[in-house]
């Protein structure tokens, strides 16, 4: 057995159990990684957050006054979730999404919900959030929360948890559009040894969600962001 002392990472605690093993889905990648050189690993990750920052693929954070540029977070270690999961998930996140656009459809017309008292009203009507403008306005397919980013962790019970509901400004995406071209172009041998779900069609898909949400034929669409 190759005792392998891992770089530090945020991943590390999704690929092992509370007892310290890996988990089988990890197996493949675990004996990549006994057979590779650690210092090679290490050397890897370098070249990436050079590229990063050679390219520009940099974030500022919103508030802070100093206007560092950061790298975007990139781990060596792969998040990996077996197609079984992720159908699971994926089920899950679209039932998900739309109860909060049932919930916003809701609060800005009868407001079942309140009157139920399933949620305190002042949670609802007295937050900094809530729009009075919105009252009454119905949108195209009810869609209120065009882009959600929904933020997950696995609990050491091997189950997945929601963490919070990112409805007003969520970002993110690009690190994952960005990790995903790195990790090919750094790990080549990864992806073609085992079958992964593409994560490039996220714009088109995106497109298509914000012409659906227009109420005119063939509209013009325009993303803006920082």
């Amino acid at each position: 057995m190759i005792k392998i002392t891992l770089p530090r990472g945020p991943y590390y605690g999704e690929m092992l159990t509370a007892e310290g093993r890996q988990r089988q889905h990890y197996d493949p990648w675990w004996r990549w990684l006994q057979r590779t050189d650690q210092q090679s690993v290490r050397q890897k990750k370098g070249q990436a957050e050079l590229l990063f920052h050679r390219v520009g693929i940099t974030f500022n954070v919103y508030g802070d006054d100093d206007g560092t540029e950061r790298l975007i977070p990139f781990d060596s270690v792969p998040r990996i979730i077996p197609a079984a999961e992720w159908r699971k998930l994926d089920s899950g996140i679209r039932q998900r999404v739309k109860a909060l656009n049932a919930f916003l459809h809701d609060i800005y017309h009868d407001q079942h919900i309140l009157k139920a008292g399933i949620i305190p009203a002042e949670q609802v009507l007295a937050n900094e959030q809530f729009q009075l403008c919105m009252q009454g306005i119905t949108l195209p397919n009810q869609i209120y929360a065009h882009i959600t980013g929904i933020d997950m962790v696995r609990n050491s019970d091997g189950e997945y948890y929601v963490l919070e509901d990112n409805l007003r400004t969520p970002s993110g995406v690009s690190y994952m559009l960005e990790n995903r071209k790195m990790m090919m172009r750094l790990y080549p041998d990864m992806f073609a040894q085992k079958h992964i779900a593409p994560v490039e069609r996220y714009p088109s898909y995106l497109l298509q969600t914000l012409r659906e949400s227009s109420p005119v034929d063939d509209p013009c669409v325009v993303v803006m962001t920082p």
